[in-house]
């Protein structure tokens, strides 16, 4: 069963792979999708979600799809920074209070929450190393959360995230000092900031 260019045109936007609504948007059913599944022309990854055959699925970018309201933080985020050589066995994201984290937790990610009107302080778009897009926080609310979670976390991740930070042409200070005092990190980041400038 032939792919129509309609969809293979999305294909190629997003790495091979393609969203039911993106498909429902160009005119192709969700009984079409299932017959593409079925003939092994497309596989689906996840509810919702399909990828050519012979693509390795972008599992952070994913999950964004099905999920917009997680922003990728603390270890996640520093790794899509390269804060952090480490690679995130599982993904760390925040979530708005309220919001239900029992699947998220389920599927194995870190959850942190914080109040509404500080959940999307900071957002940027980072690149997968797929190639893909997702939303995280930029480089000063990452160094913050770590901060704020520092009990929560492996020190050394967190201590060699603020040397790095400190090292690169793309860090603004000033940024970083409003943010450590909205999350109320000043203090500890005053004591690494000393050490390391």
């Amino acid at each position: 069963m032939a792919i129509p260019n309609e969809l293979q045109s999305i294909l190629m936007q997003n790495g091979g792979m393609i969203t039911t609504a993106q498909a429902n948007e160009v005119g192709i059913s969700n009984e079409r999708m299932r017959l593409f599944v079925k003939s092994g022309d497309l596989e689906r990854v996840t509810f919702g979600v399909y990828v050519l055959p012979d693509e390795f699925a972008d599992k952070m970018y994913i999950f964004q799809l099905r999920r917009p309201k997680i922003i990728y933080s603390h270890e996640t985020a520093l790794f899509l920074h390269d804060l952090t050589d480490r690679d995130p066995i599982n993904y760390t994201v925040t979530v708005p209070t309220g919001y239900n984290a029992t699947k998220l937790k389920e599927d194995g990610f870190s959850v942190f929450t914080i109040k509404r009107e500080l959940h999307e302080i900071g957002v940027t778009k980072l690149t997968t190393m797929f190639g893909n897009s997702v939303i995280a926080y930029g480089l000063e609310r990452t160094i913050c959360d770590c901060l704020r979670s520092r009990n929560q976390l492996d020190i050394a991740i967190v201590t060699d995230a603020i040397k790095r930070y400190a090292l690169r042409k793309d860090k603004n200070l000033n940024t970083l000092m409003q943010m450590a005092e909205m999350f109320r990190v000043a203090k500890p980041l005053r004591s690494y900031m000393e050490v390391l400038l």
